[in-house]
């Protein structure tokens, strides 16, 4: 089985405007650690750079500082050349990530042939209905001379999920993949995931904004805002007992029937939910402190990754356990 350690990752963007360029940190010192037979959950609002992690360790972006390591059942590090054969990703888009002037069949046959899995027209034919059959896609021999276009956005994925398993991966990256498909079957999807990690003993990431399903299909999760993680922990004692004013809000944000408007939300938390504002960069501070309702002086420090309970952590000087001096009182702001 295959872990998988990611330590200090960070990504920049230049970012070029005339004469002028800038740098936009999108991932700032990221660490996490993928076991076999467990999933981690990534969550955070749109643009909080959990895409942009996940990209990452598929090696479709080159990080700007950090390491990721795959290590095999043996303890050795997994060779670059075979890293693909241990790290797959499934993607969010179904309708993007299939190749529509190709059969399905193709589209498993190639990771087949590629990775060495199989030779030979008969052996190919024969996994490639093995690989439908156990995302549940049957008759599989029908599916396989189908294209995208013939099959739904659910049938999509879980191709998509096959040919992420056709190489032999152990470590699956699944960014968002059930946010595009109808709610009726976003469950299936789900479930299978869970299955096949059973099964196959998978190490799984996976990247949601939805909570729920991240209590639900995770071990633990990790809390990203603006680049950062801001808590991490099991995934019962994240959500229930969140500790970070950022997952505050975001538990607070799941459809509630008492808490129909923006207005009343803001009310209960104290905190407004806004859009998302610039990447952090160089700001040496707490990125949430312009949001924040408990905001103090030393928010304009970055906070250290504070223990709140077992395994579990919130990057918050609310949790340093350091006293209250020069803290504002309950649901006031300070200048930080």
């Amino acid at each position: 089985m295959t872990t998988l350690e990611v330590r200090g990752l960070t990504k920049d963007f230049s970012i070029r405007s005339g004469l002028r360029h800038s740098r936009l940190r999108a991932v700032d010192n990221v660490s996490l650690t993928l076991t076999p037979g467990r999933t981690v959950a990534l969550v955070g609002e749109s643009g909080s750079g959990k895409s942009t992690v996940a990209r990452m360790i598929a090696r479709l972006e080159k990080p700007t500082a950090g390491e990721i390591t795959a290590t095999g059942p043996d303890g050795r590090r997994v060779a670059d050349r075979a890293y693909r054969d241990h790290v797959q990703m499934v993607f969010q888009d179904p309708f993007a990530s299939l190749n529509p002037f190709h059969t399905v069949e193709h589209h498993l046959a190639r990771p087949l042939k590629l990775h060495g899995r199989a030779r030979g027209k008969a052996e190919v034919a024969q996994k490639v209905e093995q690989l439908l059959e156990r995302v549940n896609l049957s008759p599989a021999a029908d599916i396989a001379q189908r294209r995208p276009h013939e099959l739904s956005g659910g049938m999509r994925q879980r191709v998509a999920i096959a040919r992420a398993l056709a190489p032999g991966a152990q470590v699956v990256i699944a960014d968002e993949p059930v946010s595009m498909l109808d709610v009726s079957i976003r469950l299936g999807v789900l479930n299978l995931l869970a299955r096949l990690q059973r099964e196959d003993d998978l190490a799984v990431l996976y990247i949601t904004h939805d909570l729920a399903t991240a209590r639900h299909f995770s071990d633990d999760i990790l809390v990203m805002y603006r680049g950062r993680v801001v808590e991490r922990g099991p995934a019962d004692e994240v959500i229930l007992n969140p500790q970070h004013p950022y997952t505050r809000i975001l538990a607070a944000a799941a459809p509630d029937p008492d808490v129909r408007d923006r207005a009343r939300l803001t009310e209960a938390t104290g905190i407004e939910p806004a859009g998302n504002s610039a990447l952090p960069g160089d700001d040496p501070g707490c990125t949430f402190r312009d949001r924040c309702p408990e905001a103090f002086e030393a928010c304009a420090r970055m906070p250290e990754d504070f223990a709140v309970g077992y395994d579990h952590y919130a990057k918050c000087w609310l949790r340093s356990g350091a006293g209250s001096a020069g803290r504002p009182a309950a649901g006031g702001n300070a200048t930080a």
